[in-house]
């Protein structure tokens, strides 16, 4: 005699392989038609973007809103600062490691612009942008020589891509406070424009950055007349940072690999309306400048 099953048990059956099965098939569709704001392939803006070496091409897709730098602690790491007591317009020392979840010092990190982290330092109102490349000792303790050159509460950010013990590449961005004791006087943000000098050059760029869009900015420099000749600093022809105003918000900014006829292009999105600060590095003749700028979403 044959044992049969219930018809309820079989209908149940049937549609759990139903569901299955559809799931394999969506993700197989999904792997074939990859989403082509992807890293590596054509952005919305219609340039060819990559990611820097050293970053993996999922890390941050165009069109994310995500910002960075809100926190000491972020993705399992922890910026712990070593010390962190300035005193205005005197040289000093940041010292500080990057740490894991179980609080172990971090000692690996992917190189990205030709760098294993970056450091950012700017004070609350904005002013005072350094981009700083400090050096790790074996324990993992970084240092770099610090100047806060206006008493104040400045924010540091620790931009870097550490390497997980998976093989995996996990980029984060976290940020501290540092003070330097005394009179603060914060500085009004100068008013929106697209054009900026800095010793002689003449800076401006074109796009329109739109919320939740990934959106091309196209920097140019220029010397009177001329086009100077840009050079390469840390891989590239020029480097974008963008913060948010009130939080201080870390934008993460996706450049383009080359340069675009006489500029520099960068893939920016910008999460909500408010006002931000752009920091545009490039380098002539072996000395690198920033031009800063201000821009305002509705």
């Amino acid at each position: 005699m044959t044992d049969q099953l219930p018809t309820s048990t079989l209908r149940l059956a049937s549609v759990v392989a139903g569901l299955v099965l559809a799931l394999v098939v969506g993700f197989g569709v999904g792997r074939l038609d990859p989403d082509p704001s992807a890293a590596g392939a054509p952005s919305a803006a219609g340039s060819d973007h990559t990611h820097p070496p050293g970053t993996a091409p999922h890390d941050h897709p165009a069109g994310s809103t995500e910002v960075g730098g809100l926190a000491v602690t972020s993705a399992g790491y922890t910026l712990a600062p070593l010390g962190g007591e300035f005193t205005a317009g005197r040289a000093g020392e940041f010292r500080f490691q990057i740490r894991d979840a179980g609080q172990r010092p971090v000692t690996r990190f992917a190189v990205v612009h030709e760098k294993p982290l970056h450091l950012i330092v700017v004070r609350r109102d904005l002013s005072g942008f350094q981009h700083l490349h400090p050096s790790m000792a074996a324990d993992g303790t970084w240092s770099v020589p610090l100047t806060l050159p206006q008493p104040g509460v400045w924010r540091a950010y620790a931009d870097f891509t550490a390497l997980t013990a998976e093989g995996g590449q996990q980029p984060v961005t976290l940020g501290v406070d540092l003070v330097a004791p005394g009179g603060y006087a914060p500085r009004p943000l100068p008013p929106p424009g697209r054009e900026s000098t800095v010793d002689g050059f003449t800076v401006d760029y074109q796009g329109t950055p739109v919320m939740g869009t990934a959106t091309a900015l196209r920097f140019r420099v220029r010397a009177g007349d001329t086009s100077p000749v840009l050079e390469r600093y840390l891989g590239a022809y020029g480097h974008l940072v963008v913060l948010r105003e009130g939080d201080l918000g870390y934008l993460h900014v996706h450049p383009d690999t080359g340069l675009t006829g006489d500029g520099v292009s960068f893939q920016l999105t910008v999460p909500g309306p408010g006002r931000y600060r752009l920091y545009f590095d490039f380098q002539v003749a072996g000395e690198v400048r920033t031009a800063e700028f201000t821009l305002t979403t509705p």
